[in-house]
């Protein structure tokens, strides 16, 4: 650089060093981030001025109504499961010392908890002496497992390559392995620690329910819905299983009721005749997913608070993408931001290039 040059951006009042330019944009990114963090934390959530609207389920959305009262924990749905997704034996490292097979032994399917092997799974809450179904203290109650298909999902929100999809008429979560880079950032925003990763395959993939899209294609219930014996997962749009859940929360103890079985509706899967049965246990009033993150397809009710069955249940009523996306959408609105870091970095080149041309 010449001295008339380094002279001029001593002394000019006007020039900016490359140093003064940087610290600046460090300065204004900060002071920008902090404002934004600031709004962030003081407003409550309903009245963030960054959050964008909540996500509306689709008219026709579908998903499922597990009751816990009436199930039995007999897993029919985890094998049905299995056989129509064409999933594998899962056998946990508990299971290894009486389950590992081989010779004559043959391998049982022992899944405790949702992996890249179990998109479905039947779990048991046992407190005191376990003696009573569907009792919080000294009883039990089973909880069904699988993707609840959320009406604003954070999986299909941070998939950088939209490998994970929300159906705009059935409103299910897709995955499509195609197009899946690995990056499982869904397995780590998931709310409800759904999608899996197999972590034993080199070529390992994203495993999560997807509501037996393949079954649904030719009119037949979900594997999980088709084969419940006693009508604990039950099929249809959300909207029915809504009002289908109130009705079965606004139940007394001692009351005889209709339970309906496969689809609510009796078009999915054909009519299948459902059961009258005694409401023996007082249903909690909490319906689960009905407005969880923004709500869910997938409902449930119980006898047992959800929080014993493990279901998360501090969680707001909006979904995280709708303040994650809001902040992003107000950092990059009009590209303010992007065309200031550009016209920063276009002006240190040509500054730079200018210089040396001058040397």
């Amino acid at each position: 650089m010449s001295k008339n040059m380094m002279s001029k951006n001593k002394t000019s009042g006007a020039s900016v060093s490359r140093r003064g330019f940087l610290r600046n944009a460090v300065k204004g990114s900060a002071a920008a981030a902090a404002a934004a963090c600031t709004t962030v934390v003081a407003a409550p959530p309903e009245a963030n001025a960054l959050q964008r609207p909540p996500k509306p389920l689709p008219p026709d959305a579908v998903g499922l109504l597990y009751d816990s009262t009436l199930c039995i924990g007999c897993k029919a749905c985890v094998t049905a499961c299995k056989e129509v997704n064409h999933m594998p034996p899962d056998v946990g490292a508990a299971q290894q010392g009486w389950n590992a097979g081989g010779g004559d032994k043959p391998i049982y399917d022992s899944p405790v908890e949702l992996s890249a092997k179990t998109l479905n799974v039947i779990k048991a809450y046992s407190h005191g002496t376990g003696a009573t179904k569907d009792a919080a203290e000294n009883g039990f109650a089973f909880i069904k497992r699988q993707c609840l298909h959320c009406a604003d999902p954070s999986c299909v929100s941070v998939c950088p390559v939209s490998a994970m999809t929300k159906d705009a008429k059935t409103g299910i979560v897709n995955h499509d392995p195609s197009a899946c880079i690995g990056c499982r950032y869904c397995v780590l925003s998931c709310p409800f620690g759904v999608p899996k990763y197999d972590y034993n395959d080199a070529f390992g993939e994203i495993k999560k329910c997807q509501l037996c899209k393949q079954q649904l294609a030719k009119n037949e219930l979900p594997g999980c819905a088709d084969v419940c014996p006693t009508g604990a997962t039950l099929f249809g749009r959300t909207e029915d299983l809504k009002a289908e859940a109130k009705r079965r929360t606004a139940l007394k103890v001692g009351e005889y009721t209709h339970y309906p079985r496969g689809d609510i509706a009796g078009k999915v899967g054909g009519p299948r005749s459902g059961h009258e049965k005694l409401v023996e246990a007082a249903y909690q009033t909490h319906i689960y997913g009905e407005k969880e993150l923004g709500g869910t397809q997938c409902l449930a009710v119980s006898a047992v608070p959800f929080d014993k069955l493990n279901l998360p249940t501090n969680v707001p009523e909006n979904g995280y993408p709708t303040l994650s996306e809001g902040i992003q959408h107000t950092l990059y609105a009009g590209m303010i931001a992007p065309a200031t870091v550009f016209a920063g970095l276009a002006y240190l080149a040509h500054r730079n290039t200018k210089n040396h041309t001058d040397e």
